[in-house]
C-alpha cells in the first residue's frame, strides 16, 4: 500500500460555484419526501407511520453510502465516481415516482439515499484543492450551499406535491439530477486518486485512521454530540407547536426557513476559521448551542423566544460542523475522503440517538425534557472541547 503525491487543479470561483450548486441540489433528493408523507399514505392507505419508514429508509440509505461508497474517493478518480454515481440517482428518483406500493417506495428511498452522498465527495475535494489558507472559507460557501438546498427543499417539494402530485417531484428531480451530470462533466476538474490499495484495505484503513488520529476522534464527538442536539429539537419542536399553540407541520416548516441564518453563519464562520484560533472559535459556537437550549427551556410559550433560540441554535451547530470539517481536512491529506466518512457516519449516529432519545423522553416530560436533554448533550461537547485544548491546538 503506498501513497503517491500528484500535482491537483486550482479550485476557481466558477469550479466552486458548480459545486455549491451541485451539493445543495443533491442533498435536496433526501428530502422531498418529507413534506409529502401524508399524500403517500394517502396514496397507497397506508398509516402515516408506514409512510414515515419511507423517510427513515433514505436517512438509513445515506449512512450506509457515506460509509461504503465515499472512501472509494480516495482510491478511484472523484469525476468519474461522481458521473457513475449520478446514473444511480436519477434511477432510484425514477424508481421512486414510478412505485406501485409503499414497499417498493420504501426500498427505493434506501437507495435513494444512498446514491445521494455525491456532498460527501464535493466536500472533501473542495478541501483537496483549497489552499491552506482558505480551507475553512472555501468549506463554508460549500456547506451554505448544501444548507440552503436542505431548506428549500422541503417548500418546493410541498408545492409540487400540492398542485401536481407527490409523483411529479420526483421526476422534476431527475431531470434536475440529469442537467448536474452534464454540469460536472463539463465544468468540474478531475482529482486523480492518492491510495493504491484495493477495497479490503482501503476500509481497514479506516479503524487505523480513527485510531490514530485524536483530532478526528474528538471532532467526531462534538459532530455527533451536536446533531444530537439538534435532531432532538426538530424532532420535537412540531409536537411542542401542536401542544402551544395548536399549529401544525407549516408553521413547523415555516420555523426552518429560520435555519437560512444558519447557512448565511455557515459562510461567515468558515471566513473566521481561517482567520481566528479554532480552539477559542469552536468553544465559542459550542457555548452558543448551550444557550440556545436555556432559551428553549424558558421559552415554551413565546414564538419570539423560540425564534431566536432557532436562529443561536443553527449558527452554533452549523459553524461547530464548519470548524470540525477545518480540523479533519488538515489532517492526511491523502485519507481526506476515509477521514470524511469516520466524521459524517459518526454524525449521523449522533443524530440518530438524538432523534431516539428525545422522542422517549416527550412521552413523560415533554418539552422540559428536551430542553434537558439539549443542555446536557451540549454542556458535554463544551466540557470535552477545553478538556483537549492541548491535543486540539497541537500541530499535526
Amino acid at each position: 500500500m503506498q501513497a503517491s503525491s500528484i500535482a491537483h487543479p486550482q479550485l476557481t470561483k466558477a469550479t466552486l460555484w458548480v459545486m455549491t450548486i451541485t451539493t445543495g441540489l443533491v442533498v435536496a433528493n433526501l428530502y422531498y419526501n418529507q413534506p409529502l408523507l401524508n399524500d403517500i399514505a394517502t396514496t397507497f392507505h397506508v398509516s402515516n407511520g408506514k409512510a414515515g419508514q419511507v423517510s427513515m429508509y433514505t436517512q438509513i440509505g445515506y449512512a450506509a453510502g457515506m460509509f461504503f461508497i465515499v472512501p472509494l474517493a480516495d482510491m478511484v478518480k472523484r469525476k468519474r465516481l461522481m458521473l457513475l454515481d449520478f446514473a444511480f440517482v436519477v434511477a432510484a428518483l425514477l424508481l421512486t415516482a414510478l412505485a406501485p406500493d409503499i414497499h417498493i417506495l420504501i426500498l427505493s428511498g434506501f437507495l435513494l439515499g444512498a446514491a445521494s452522498i455525491i456532498p460527501q465527495l464535493l466536500i472533501p475535494m473542495a478541501a483537496h484543492l483549497s489552499k491552506p489558507t482558505e480551507r475553512g472559507k472555501k468549506i463554508g460557501f460549500i456547506m451554505s450551499g448544501l444548507l440552503i438546498g436542505i431548506l428549500l427543499s422541503r417548500t418546493l417539494s410541498g408545492f409540487i406535491g400540492a398542485h401536481f402530485g407527490w409523483r411529479a417531484m420526483f421526476y422534476i428531480a431527475a431531470v434536475i439530477m440529469i442537467l448536474m451530470w452534464a454540469l460536472v462533466y463539463f465544468m468540474l476538474p478531475e482529482v486523480e486518486p492518492d491510495y493504491n490499495g484495493n477495497y479490503k484495505q482501503l476500509m481497514r484503513s479506516l479503524i487505523d485512521l480513527f485510531r490514530n488520529e485524536p483530532k478526528l476522534r474528538l471532532a467526531s464527538l462534538r459532530g455527533a454530540l451536536c446533531f444530537a442536539c439538534f435532531s432532538a429539537f426538530w424532532t420535537t419542536f412540531v409536537f411542542l407547536l401542536k401542544q402551544q399553540f395548536n399549529y401544525g407541520s407549516e408553521v413547523a416548516g415555516a420555523f426552518g426557513l429560520v435555519g437560512a441564518f444558519g447557512a448565511l453563519a455557515a459562510g461567515v464562520m468558515g471566513r473566521l476559521n481561517d482567520r481566528m484560533d479554532e480552539f477559542k472559535l469552536s468553544a465559542i459556537t459550542l457555548t452558543l448551542i448551550v444557550v440556545s437550549f436555556i432559551l428553549f427551556l424558558f421559552s415554551a410559550n413565546s414564538l419570539a423566544g423560540l425564534i431566536i433560540g432557532v436562529i443561536i441554535m443553527d449558527m452554533g451547530v452549523q459553524s461547530t460542523h464548519i470548524a470540525n470539517q477545518a480540523i479533519i481536512f488538515s489532517l492526511d491529506a491523502q485519507a481526506r475522503n476515509r477521514i470524511n466518512t469516520i466524521y459524517m457516519v459518526s454524525y449521523f449516529i449522533g443524530g440518530a440517538l438524538g432523534t431516539l432519545l428525545a422522542t422517549k423522553i416527550w412521552d413523560s416530560y415533554h418539552w422540559p425534557g428536551v430542553c434537558i436533554i439539549g443542555i446536557t448533550l451540549s454542556a458535554i461537547a463544551l466540557i470535552v472541547h477545553l478538556s483537549t485544548r492541548k491535543t486540539m491546538q497541537r500541530t499535526v
